[in-house]
């Protein structure tokens, strides 16, 4: 891991859930002299808005220009995805198991980038941000490097000035962001990730697992409110769930 980035655009616009990624991906950009013009997050009927408070928190306390995209209308054309459906709940467990793949919002990452591309032409940036990561699971079709070169060279040619892609964390493990985070003194413990929308982390879901166990490789303290419910690390491991 290398918080230096040669490939950096001068400015951009950034998707931003308020999740431990993007609000790393914020401070490190920030770190690298990067412009933000602007930090982009979507109401697309998520459960867990939860996390925009924390969008606006953070941008709050970094001086950055917050907006919320209000798609919620498109809630009832993802179908049965756990994440947006109030009839299916989220699983919990590992996101290797297959039942997590009820978690899947279809081509919720293409929709996300193309509106903060169109603020991003508006504003005059060169770039979008978001923060797919290395060890983003292959249940997510939308998260594959595949995915992401197609969708850059689309959004280059969308308009007549050109717009790209920027991927800091392209190579990186969610451990190295957690590493990353603390390195750069952002507050993860304010970050939300997860899917089940209760006042407090469960701890439990697909995204509360990989979140401790990102704590738990990076050797970085977590100091995350759980449910009291949620099982300890130790439990987890024990359980089989690969922290």
């Amino acid at each position: 891991m290398d918080l230096k980035d040669e490939s950096r655009p001068g400015s951009a616009v950034a998707v931003y859930s308020g999740g431990m990624d993007s609000t790393v991906m914020l401070y490190r950009m920030r770190e690298l002299g990067i412009a933000i013009k602007g930090a982009l997050s979507v109401n697309y009927g998520q459960k867990h808005s939860k996390e925009l408070d924390a969008a606006a928190e953070f941008c709050r306390a970094l001086g950055i220009e917050h907006r919320v995209a209000d798609l919620s209308g498109l809630q009832g054309i993802f179908g049965k995805s756990s994440l947006t459906s109030s009839a299916e709940e989220v699983p919990e467990g590992h996101y290797e198991e297959e039942q997590m793949k009820s978690t899947v919002v279809p081509n919720r990452n293409m929709i996300l980038l193309s509106v903060a591309t169109s603020w991003a032409i508006s504003l005059g940036a060169e770039a979008v941000a978001y923060a797919a990561h290395g060890g983003d699971h292959a249940i997510y079709p939308d998260c594959r490097e595949e995915f992401a070169e197609a969708l850059d060279k689309a959004i280059r040619l969308c308009d007549w000035s050109e717009v790209s892609l920027y991927r800091p964390f392209v190579t990186w493990t969610k451990a190295d962001i957690a590493k990353a985070g603390a390195k750069l003194g952002v507050k993860l413990e304010r970050t939300w990730s997860c899917y089940k929308g209760g006042d407090r982390h469960c701890g439990r879901c697909g995204t509360c697992v990989e979140r401790r166990e990102a704590f738990h490789l990076a050797g970085v303290e977590d100091s995350t409110a759980y449910e009291d419910t949620a099982p300890s690390v130790a439990d987890l491991v024990k359980s089989g769930w690969k922290l």
